[in-house]
C-alpha cells in the first residue's frame, strides 16, 4: 500500500514539480494551495504532510499546530525560503519532523520522504507492551510516546529518534556528525541536531544528556 501525503504549496511551478517527483517514487499524492483549504482535509489523515510556512489562508505554523492536535503521530515536513534558522527552530517546536529550507532540489525531498516513511513503518512493528525504562521514564518505541509517572510527555518524531540513539548508546560519545547521519542522513546542519537535543533536554529534566565540548553529546545513566 502506497503512502498518502498532501503538500501545501502555493508556488504552483515548485507545487507540480514536486508532485511529479513523489508521484514517481509510488506515493500518493493531494496538493493544496491554500492553507485554508488544507485545513478543511486534516481529518483525512494522511501519512505525511509537505508544509509550506508562507500560505494564503492559514500559515504552516498554523497547520502543523492543528495536524499535530488532532494526531501528533502524523508526519510533517516543513519547506520554507524565510530566515533559515529560526523557522527551523519554530517548526521543530511545533511539532515538525524536519525541515528543508529553499531552495532545494526535488530529489532531497523525494529522500527525506523516504527516509522518513522507512523509519515510521520500522516502528510499528514488535509488541507494544513493550517498554524501556531509563531515569524514572518509560518509554514505548514501538509507540514512539513516553511516560513520567503515568503524565504522557510528546516528543517529535526526530526527538524520540535522538532519544532512542542515545539510550542504544548509553554512556558512549557520540559525535554531532554521527546523530547527524543517523537521524537526519546528513541532509541538514549541526545546528539542529543542538537544537534538538536542547528541547529533549528541556522535555526531559531527568536525563543526563552531557555535552563533550567541540566534539557532541553523551547518555550518562545515573
Amino acid at each position: 500500500m502506497s503512502h498518502k501525503i498532501y503538500l501545501v504549496e502555493d508556488e504552483q511551478t515548485l507545487c507540480g514539480v514536486l508532485v511529479d517527483y513523489l508521484q514517481a517514487e509510488g506515493y500518493e499524492v493531494v496538493s493544496f494551495s491554500d492553507g485554508n483549504l488544507a485545513a478543511k482535509q486534516i481529518k483525512d489523515l494522511p501519512d505525511l504532510w509537505i508544509l509550506d510556512i508562507m500560505l494564503p489562508g492559514a500559515s504552516g505554523y498554523d497547520l502543523v499546530k492543528m495536524i499535530k492536535k488532532h494526531n501528533k503521530n502524523t508526519a510533517v515536513i516543513f519547506i520554507s525560503a524565510r530566515n533559515q534558522e529560526l523557522d527551523r527552530v519554530i517548526g521543530f517546536e511545533f511539532g515538525g519532523d524536519d525541515y528543508i529550507p529553499k531552495p532545494f532540489h526535488p530529489k532531497e525531498l523525494v529522500f527525506r520522504v523516504r527516509k522518513l516513511m522507512e523509519r515510521m513503518s520500522d516502528s510499528g512493528s514488535g509488541s507494544s507492551r513493550e517498554y524501556i525504562s531509563i531515569g524514572g521514564y518509560k518509554i514505548f518505541k514501538n509507540l514512539y510516546t513516553l511516560y513520567l509517572d503515568g503524565t504522557e510527555i510528546s516528543l517529535t518524531y526526530n526527538e524520540f529518534e535522538i532519544l532512542m540513539y542515545f539510550i542504544e548508546n548509553k554512556n558512549a560519545v557520540l559525535t554531532r556528525n554521527q546523530i547527524l547521519e543517523k537521524i537526519w542522513g546528513s541532509y541538514s546542519t549541526n545546528r539542529v541536531v543542538d537544537d534538538t537535543i536542547r528541547r529533549l533536554r528541556k522535555k526531559m529534566k531527568r536525563l543526563h544528556i552531557e555535552t563533550i565540548y567541540g566534539y557532541g553529546y553523551k547518555l550518562v545513566e545515573k
